[in-house]
């Protein structure tokens, strides 16, 4: 039986034609601008943190900005391209439940393979041909298509229990199992953020939080009891003083912690850091915003976080007027993800929560997660043409 929702679907993805053909509305400029700009900066200072570290060890100071720029490349043709097709295609084909059996049968398979350093246990890449990737970060992202699909489809079966909790609480632990059986803390973290922020912007009871909430607790402190996560509790340990091992696991937050504190208000200037020498591990991943602010000082930071401030705005914006719920969901889903990982990963920087590894966007090193990124913005702007073209 067909739903009202993939009626609403066929109807709007109706072959027009060519006399009849919708004009192509306009993309959110703001929005667009505002990825550029991070972007630029994300680049610029990846060269920044980057350069000594990869000379000293590959020999090649431009090894990752030039990785890096070449994936931006990509990224952003894709997000453009993206931009001019009708999102409402992702509903199309059964294609959410094709993305998020695609990425579940990638994690399963991260777990067939073999420890990705020799003396660590952790698996997060598959690899092949001389390319990597990491198949949470389209997990993430078929969370968000899944879930804002099944939402919009059925939006009165939201307010059972049966459907609205206990259905997505089935799809999410699937995920949320691969992911901390890498073990992948921070992935794990935002994907069951993300469901639940989406189920509560979908509908449902908010007393089946209580339930859910609890449920979540409880997983957690089963990961870290038991030991699944054998890293879980030391970096608790480490967060709350991280001198009691200065030389060891608490080294990377100490570091982090000078070069904030060593840029000031003005910044050491533009590629004048000093942690960046070898003293922050691996400044260009999950730490680079310490360099960002040893280099950039409190001014240069704050810019940046009003820059990602206003991206959210404008993505949330996007959502509140897109043309159905479908959009509506989908484009609240990807920004919260961004707002998300930016606030998760300044708080690790800062020492404010334990570390739990997670990129900060635009800025940290990765192919897959910078291709990825771009890719949904193009998504959301995707939605935002398709809202000019209902004003009109």
């Amino acid at each position: 039986m067909v739903s009202e929702y993939d009626r609403q679907i066929e109807d709007e993805q109706a072959k027009p034609t060519a006399k009849t053909r919708p004009p192509r509305g306009k993309m959110d400029l703001v929005f667009f601008t505002m990825v550029l700009l991070l972007l630029t900066a994300g680049l610029v200072m990846l060269f920044s943190a980057s350069y000594a570290f990869a000379y000293y060890n590959y020999n090649d100071s431009y090894l990752f900005i030039l990785k890096q720029a070449k994936f931006a490349v990509v990224g952003v043709a894709l997000m453009v391209g993206i931009s001019f097709v009708d999102y409402h295609w992702l509903a199309k084909f059964h294609l959410p439940w094709v993305v998020y059996g695609a990425s579940v049968a990638m994690l399963a398979v991260v777990l067939a393979l073999p420890p990705m350093q020799e003396g660590f246990d952790y698996k997060r890449w598959i690899s092949f041909g001389g390319f990597s990737f990491q198949p949470s970060e389209i997990a993430k992202f078929a969370v968000i298509l899944l879930f804002s699909y099944l939402i919009a489809k059925n939006p009165k079966k939201m307010r059972t229990f049966r459907y609205g909790i206990c259905y997505f609480v089935l799809l999410l632990a699937v995920v949320c199992g691969l992911l901390v059986k890498e073990p992948h803390l921070s992935a794990t973290v935002l994907v069951f953020c993300i469901g639940v922020m989406l189920l509560i912007v979908g509908g449902v009871r908010l007393h089946y939080f209580a339930i859910l909430g609890g449920v979540g607790l409880a997983g957690g402190l089963v990961v870290v009891l038991t030991g699944v996560v054998h890293y879980a509790s030391s970096r608790i340990q480490y967060w709350l003083d991280p001198w009691s091992d200065a030389t060891g696991k608490g080294y990377q937050t100490i570091q982090s912690l000078l070069a904030i504190g060593s840029g000031g208000l003005w910044g050491r200037g533009l590629g004048n850091s000093r942690q960046k020498y070898l003293w922050v591990p691996e400044p260009h991943n999950d730490f680079i915003f310490s360099i960002v602010c040893e280099e950039l000082g409190l001014v240069g930071a704050l810019c940046i976080l009003a820059a990602f401030a206003v991206l959210i705005w404008r993505g949330v914006t996007i959502a509140m007027r897109a043309p159905d719920r479908f959009g509506s969901l989908l484009a609240m889903g990807i920004i919260f993800q961004v707002g998300l990982q930016t606030v998760l990963n300044i708080l690790v920087v800062t020492n404010t929560i334990p570390n739990t590894g997670i990129s900060l966007p635009f800025f940290s090193y990765g192919g897959t997660s910078l291709v990825m990124l771009l890719c949904q913005m193009g998504i959301l702007l995707s939605v935002s043409r398709s809202s000019t073209i209902r004003k009109r």
